[in-house]
């Protein structure tokens, strides 16, 4: 006789997540979500318990970004839940694929100043593309697949679900012939298929372009094989930018990052492919990219709409979309292949001689080295098959350059700082096979610097290199230039070897640029290991440089800020 399926509500969550490819729950126990925590166990989910909830989101953040699959965080009520706002916000900033549940006091106790007894929708909600308290068991199947579907992106722009359930609900059972299968089945992300008019409208305006300029995002990934078949049917120059590093190779005729400012403003037409236009392309800014006309494609319709509307807007599957393009249209008639060729060549010439200078880069008149000395040390070990971790302010300037990064990710348009070893840790679980390094400053090493333990306790090799300058360098900077002082920016030289020396991870300490590479190739060869090295608060990242610490008016960036003040002064003159 075949045993009766249990039906409890934990057993009901944990089968849902089995069945939908959970591996992991990102988590930090307490006693309102302890069912859930036993039940998952059981069902063989590996729980990564954490210590601090936020850094349960930014894993399973990172796990989403890296295997394609829903991340799952669990927090408990109450601060557990306030803890994880700040890593809600930046999935809903990255539209992260990523699942957050939790529980509440028992419904009897609602409103009555029971333990931790907060309505946590009410501030969740506006971080997330759905949001529920479940007070009914009956329900939690129906409520399951809805919430996958919004994380998804199926029923609204994709991003971060949040479900929480009383206790007393945690303590029921679904009704047996609620539990139905057609819940239980893997969830099938559908493939949107652009319309066919619009496809031929955009192939038309590709054809007749003489200078295209493609940039990719979040909606891109996946697309790499083609992507590049698109490049070089339209023979149009391509950036990436953090959400879409490494889908097209460095070696490619048509990447051409290091003079992204000159081809963004001498572009006749720019393709965005699930990207949005926030600050880091100046919005779309008339000011900044001339007279460009923009095709805007996107899986999400939130994407082809922000701050400049596209000559042709396609909302569909990008992989689709870029596959019927190159199989649409007829020979490319106009394109600017001087435009090209010269674009490439003072590419490849910016990059081999930045790679020139991080190996020479002077050390400050204090005797500690330069920061793109680290990097350039750490070029060197990069396995092809690589995943960085960028995490801070004025070292991910340098690292977003500098770093040969196969995969990529920082903290993104929050610019949410402490994302570095939980990010990690989320990469290497979706990706055990790549070589994951964390390269951070020494401010934002400090608000997850406890996920060491972590790291130790589930054994995760990461290597995690502190750049340590004992300050908030960007905004040392500012001060001392537009404000003639130093208030409050100063931090320590604290010896973060010493800490991970304290929680079973190989360290190491390093003043001398000479003994980064033998530093480097022990750590790679002993991970999980920590390198805490001193640099000299005395470089000037390009962050720091561009005005990004005092937020202009219009820009984010000084220069393009001066760009769109003459635009609008051109403005009002002529009228």
């Amino acid at each position: 006789m075949t045993q009766k399926q249990n039906n409890s509500v934990p057993d009901v969550i944990a089968r849902f997540l089995k069945v939908n490819g959970v591996e992991y729950v990102f988590a930090l126990c307490g006693g309102h979500i302890m069912p859930i925590w036993m039940t998952l166990d059981k069902y063989g989910i590996t729980i990564i318990d954490v210590r601090d909830e936020r850094a349960a989101v930014f894993m399973a953040h990172a796990y989403s970004e890296f295997s394609g699959k829903i991340g799952v965080a669990m927090v408990t009520a109450g601060p557990g839940v306030t803890n994880a706002m700040t890593g809600i916000a930046n999935a809903s900033i990255s539209r992260a694929n990523v699942m957050i549940i939790s529980g509440t006091p028992p419904v009897f106790q609602e409103n009555k100043g029971a333990l931790q007894d907060v309505n946590h929708v009410e501030f969740v909600k506006p971080l997330t593309r759905y949001c529920r308290t479940i007070r009914e068991a009956a329900l939690i199947p129906a409520e399951l697949d809805r919430a996958i579907a919004h994380c998804y992106g199926h029923l609204s722009e994709p991003g971060p679900v949040y479900l929480d359930f009383p206790t007393n609900v945690l303590r029921d059972s679904v009704p047996d012939n609620l539990v139905l299968s057609e819940f239980f089945q893997p969830f099938e992300k559908t493939i949107s298929f652009p319309d066919p008019s619009r496809i031929k409208q955009a192939a038309n305006h590709l054809s007749d372009a003489k200078r295209i300029l493609v940039i990719t995002g979040r909606g891109s990934k996946g697309c790499g094989q083609e992507l590049i078949n698109f490049l070089d049917k339209y023979q149009a120059l391509y950036l990436d930018t953090g959400e879409s590093r490494g889908l097209v190779p460095d070696s490619h005729s048509s990447v051409v990052s290091s003079v992204r400012a000159s081809v963004m403003e001498n572009s006749d037409l720019i393709v965005t492919i699930g990207r949005k236009l926030d600050f880091q392309l100046a919005f779309g800014s008339p000011a900044i990219f001339n007279d460009t006309k923009f095709i805007r494609i996107s899986d999400s319709a939130h994407e082809t709409r922000d701050n400049r509307k596209g000559i042709v807007e396609i909302v569909g599957d990008p992989k689709e979309c870029l596959n019927q393009l190159v199989k649409c249209g007829g020979k490319k008639k106009n394109t600017d292949t001087n435009w090209m060729n010269d674009s490439r060549e003072k590419h490849i010439a910016r990059a081999s001689s930045y790679k020139i200078k991080m190996s020479e880069a002077p050390s400050g008149s204090d005797g500690l080295m330069h920061p793109n000395r680290i990097l350039s040390s750490l070029n060197k070990f990069l396995p092809k098959d690589n995943i960085v971790i960028a995490d801070g302010g004025d070292f991910l300037s340098f690292a977003r350059i500098g770093l040969d990064a196969t995969k990529y990710l920082d903290p993104g348009s929050l610019g949410c700082l402490g994302i570095g070893s939980p990010f990690g840790v989320g990469a290497y679980l979706a990706s055990p096979n790549s070589f994951v390094v964390v390269v951070t400053g020494d401010g934002s090493f400090g608000f997850s610097a406890m996920e060491i333990d972590t790291i130790v306790r589930h054994k995760i090799p990461l290597l995690i290199i502190v750049a340590n300058n004992g300050s908030w360098a960007i905004e040392v900077k500012d001060q001392q230039k537009n404000h003639g002082k130093v208030v409050g920016t100063k931090l320590q030289f604290s010896n973060y070897a010493k800490m991970a020396s304290a929680f079973g991870l190989h360290n190491e300490r390093i003043e001398d640029p000479e003994d980064l590479d033998q530093a480097i190739e022990h750590a790679v060869h002993n991970r999980p290991a920590l390198l805490d090295i001193l640099v000299t608060p005395e470089a000037v990242s390009a962050d720091a440089k561009s005005g990004l610490a005092w937020v202009p008016d219009y820009q984010p960036l000084a220069t393009w800020n001066e760009k769109e003040i003459n635009f609008r002064k051109n403005i009002e003159t002529k009228y």
